[in-house]
């Protein structure tokens, strides 16, 4: 299904899925270097096609980021012939990834059983809200769901203490359960594929975003386990050391991880404060975070003397992590975001060149390979299936027949 290099070149996977978990999953193994086929629905395709605005072009923006990388067909698998395609896919790849809800598959006879008979050695990656077992294996699931259900909308916001709180439920601004989840199912897959490897058989692999928003609680369940004591919201603080959070600067803010001994003697140093080191609120870890609201109100009126800037040059030059909080527009135009290739330009059919986020690990051997923007509507159908030995007279009677789509 077409040649690519790095880490992964010459794996074959099937993307089934939609919005975002599930690509995700697709758009790192495509970045390692698998030819992802993502197998579009009829009609209309991904409903990410349709999160607008913004457009590029005619082309959702959303859409854009989550599957440049890939190849993309477009089947309706309600449809015999469509049905058939699909099978053949199946069994020409090496892992097929799905985010439906429990029982979508097996009503089409398209289950982990079904398609294991076409190939015994597939892995099936199936990313939902809640798992397949489970007393609410049978529910939908979103991230803002399964941001609450996990606990993070319970650790995410302002402190209670603060006055200007109303106590609202706030969820992470990023749809943080959904991408984990694809990072997750990208792992699994890797794991299960090192396997197959060693004994020839494929497997299912099970994550969901429920449980990838309870991995985010690593901290703050220890806590809990500990004290018996649920956690609450820290603002920008964080729950077991301090001072590790953003502070008012005289013309923004600035963050600061003085959270360690070393860097808060060195803190002190560029504050200007050495004297405080003796300060018996303040002598240690413990004392700090006992003394928090304390600590800030002693800290803030420093910070507020100097702009970022002229902090953050002092933190380098004293070693001491410290950093300004950015837009995402600052993010894309900082020089390490450039540096580390996180910006890439990518040609589209349609747009001629787009942008996309970079891929977040780096090889040394096997560098990542992104080579394309995402895919129109069936863009690729015709090449997929001549690949896998239709004609084009056959697959014209397919399009025409409405079990799939080409352009």
């Amino acid at each position: 299904m077409g040649e690519k290099s790095g880490p992964l070149a010459g794996l074959t996977v099937l993307e089934l899925s939609h919005i975002m978990a599930g690509p995700v999953c697709g758009l790192m193994l495509a970045d390692m270097g698998a030819d992802v086929v993502k197998v579009e629905k009829i009609p209309g395709g991904d409903d990410t096609r349709r999160m607008t605005p913004p457009n590029i072009g005619e082309e959702s923006a959303a859409f854009l980021m989550m599957n440049r990388n890939k190849r993309g067909v477009a089947i309706n698998l309600k449809h015999e012939d469509g049905k058939d395609v699909f099978k053949r896919l199946v069994s020409n790849c090496d892992v097929l990834i799905e985010n439906y809800r429990k029982g979508t598959m097996e009503k089409l006879g398209l289950g982990y059983d079904d398609l294991q008979k076409i190939n015994p050695g597939l892995i099936c990656c199936e990313i939902s809200g809640f798992g397949r077992t489970g007393p609410y294996a049978n529910r939908a699931g979103f991230d803002l769901i399964a941001q609450a259900m996990s606990g993070l909308m319970s650790i995410t916001g302002a402190r209670p203490d603060d006055s200007n709180n109303e106590q609202a439920p706030m969820k992470c601004g990023a749809p943080i359960t959904d991408i984990t989840a694809g990072i997750l199912g990208a792992m699994g897959v890797l794991a299960a594929y090192i396997n197959r490897l060693k004994t020839g058989k494929g497997q299912r692999v099970d994550t969901s975003l429920f449980e990838s928003g309870i991995v985010h609680t690593y901290w703050q369940s220890a806590m809990a386990f500990a004290t018996g004591n649920a956690p609450g919201a820290m603002g920008s603080a964080h729950p077991l050391n301090a001072p590790y959070q953003a502070f008012p600067t005289k013309d923004g803010w600035i963050t600061v991880g003085a959270a360690n001994q070393t860097n808060w003697l060195k803190m002190l140093n560029v504050l200007n404060i050495s004297q405080l080191a003796n300060d018996r609120q303040f002598v240690d870890n413990a004392t700090r975070m006992k003394n928090l609201s304390k600590l800030e109100e002693t800290l803030e009126p420093i910070f507020k003397t100097r702009r970022t800037q002229d902090w953050l040059k002092r933190f380098e030059e004293a070693g001491v992590p410290a950093g300004p909080i950015n837009s995402v527009i600052d993010m894309q135009q900082d020089e390490q975001t450039l540096a580390r290739d996180m910006v890439v330009d990518l040609p589209h059919t349609l747009l001629g060149t787009s942008k996309a986020i970079g891929h977040p690990v780096k090889y040394s051997a096997t560098p990542v390979d992104i080579q394309r923007g995402a895919p129109v509507y069936g863009e690729h159908t015709r090449e997929v299936l001549l690949e896998l030995g239709y004609s084009d007279e056959e697959i014209n009677k397919l399009a025409a027949a409405n079990a799939i789509a080409v352009t």
